[in-house]
């Protein structure tokens, strides 16, 4: 979900802890592609069929595949998020994540917003 997007249909806090949770999400199943690696790992040191040590090879390859994939979302869902954080600040007042989306532009990925306590605009960049 694009910033303005997320910050308008849930306000920016919700935003913010909802990608902070998704990223999070990405990291337990980094976690659990680990551990279906070192079981695959396990299995295929012993002594089986070439059937199931292929299937413990494929099982391996998987897990890493799937393991990398998590851990670039979880690192990208988790600097987006932070990228926000550190300018949802005003300038003015230092209201934090008191903010309304004004207008968006999608060519240079920023959004215009207007603090809720003393009107004051800026923009953030996606």
């Amino acid at each position: 979900m694009r910033l303005a997007d997320g910050i308008r249909k849930h306000g920016f806090r919700k935003w913010y802890e909802r990608e902070l949770l998704q990223s999070h999400a990405h990291l337990v199943l980094t976690f659990f592609c680990m551990v279906g690696v070192f079981a695959a790992v396990e299995a295929l040191g012993r002594n089986r069929a070439w059937s199931d040590q292929a299937v413990s090879l494929l099982s391996i390859l998987l897990c890493v595949a799937i393991g990398l994939w998590a851990l670039r979302r979880y690192m990208y869902l988790l600097s987006h998020a932070e990228a926000a954080a550190h300018q949802a600040d005003c300038p003015q007042c230092k209201a934090y994540g008191r903010f309304a989306v004004e207008s968006e532009n999608d060519a240079k990925q920023t959004c215009e917003v207007c603090c809720r306590k003393c009107q004051h605009r800026w923009t953030i960049s996606d």
